[in-house]
């Protein structure tokens, strides 16, 4: 079995994620952690994900939790991460990293962390979405600079972040395919523009409503058709069971820096 930590166990995806480590052979949960003050401290963690009492109370010290775990399953926010990912660096325990809305230098100490201790970051755990990232490269690939790019994210209207981390990935898939620099294409706001659209720019448009779980949709559009590549995850199950895999992979990894393209090995097919 191996043992497996969630930063953020009272959350949407750190419930998923308990639920999903109850039902596996693969895994245990051995610490659930949530921030200082929270008031679900002490809490019995499955409990609390409703799958019944796990004895695995919810704490809020990282540091000594770190004892009781090989890997941690991280999806909260930067500051948190960031400082999470310390913890982890100093107790040599491994990370599963599914924050998004990090600025670089909040990247560069993930970076800098994987030198010593294995890292899975990744925007999206989901094994849907990756295959998405390989169709959308596959289509720029094939399309090149005869078509207008624009992408379309909607999300819970809890998610703090705009673009998703997920939309930001797409549109780099994209950029780097037609060679081009995402920072100098992206366009993420069209009011009191007086221009027409650039050729070459990368459109982002972002929605927050409701309990929508995640949707995205990479539209290519030429004179006379449009492609649409579109994926809409129904649960977080499916991260969860993502963010689980990629915890698999790094088991017995000693240091480094993967994404879920490596974990999936979609990076080894060729288009």
């Amino acid at each position: 079995m191996i043992n497996v930590g969630v930063v953020g166990a009272a959350g949407k995806m750190g419930k998923s994620l308990v639920q999903a480590i109850s039902g596996s052979d693969k895994f245990s949960l051995t610490a659930a952690i949530e921030y200082s003050g929270s008031p679900v401290i002490g809490v019995d963690s499955g409990e609390f994900a409703g799958v019944g009492k796990n004895g695995i109370n919810i704490t809020d010290d990282l540091g000594a939790a770190c004892v009781n775990f090989a890997i941690l399953i991280d999806f909260t926010i930067a500051k948190s991460t960031v400082g999470n990912v310390d913890i982890c660096l100093a107790n040599d325990r491994k990370m599963v990293i599914g924050t998004t809305g990090l600025n670089e230098a909040e990247s560069s100490e993930i970076v800098a962390a994987s030198s010593t201790i294995p890292i899975v970051h990744a925007s999206n755990f989901s094994v849907g979405v990756n295959t998405t990232f390989k169709l959308v490269e596959m289509a720029a690939a094939i399309l090149g600079d005869d078509v207008d790019v624009e992408i379309i994210e909607a999300h819970h209207r809890h998610k703090v972040d705009a673009p998703s981390g997920t939309a930001l990935t797409l549109g780099e898939v994209v950029a780097s395919q037609l060679n081009r620099d995402l920072e100098d294409v992206a366009v993420y706001d069209r009011s009191g523009l007086s221009q027409e659209r650039p050729k070459k720019a990368i459109g982002f448009h972002s929605l927050r409503a409701g309990d929508i779980v995640g949707d995205h949709t990479v539209a290519f559009v030429s004179e006379g058709e449009r492609i649409e590549i579109i994926h809409r995850a129904q649960s977080r199950a499916n991260f969860a069971q993502g963010a689980l895999r990629a915890a698999e992979f790094i088991s017995n990894k000693s240091k480094g820096l993967f994404n879920m393209q490596d974990v999936l090995g979609i990076n080894s097919i060729k288009i």
